[in-house]
């Protein structure tokens, strides 16, 4: 399975999203700790193991977005 995961700047922190899970979305000071607390709650909401491998590159830039793709088999 791949899926989006989108971070943004905001005025004091980074947003990470991934869109097509609703509501999977969080909000910290610093990208990489957006990042893992969007991944854990994606985990949550595909009941996918903790112990899951994912693997997450990043895909490109757009506007003021980084946009990543999370990868791994459920």
């Amino acid at each position: 399975m791949v899926l989006d995961l989108i971070t943004e700047k905001t005025g004091d922190g980074y947003n990470a999203e991934v869109p097509s899970i609703s509501g999977c979305e969080s909000w910290a000071h610093e990208e990489h700790t957006a990042i893992n607390n969007a991944v854990e709650l994606l985990k949550f909401y595909l009941n996918v193991p903790a112990e899951k491998k994912i693997k997450i590159d990043r895909a490109r830039n757009f506007k003021n977005q980084i946009i990543y793709k999370i990868i791994f088999d459920k």
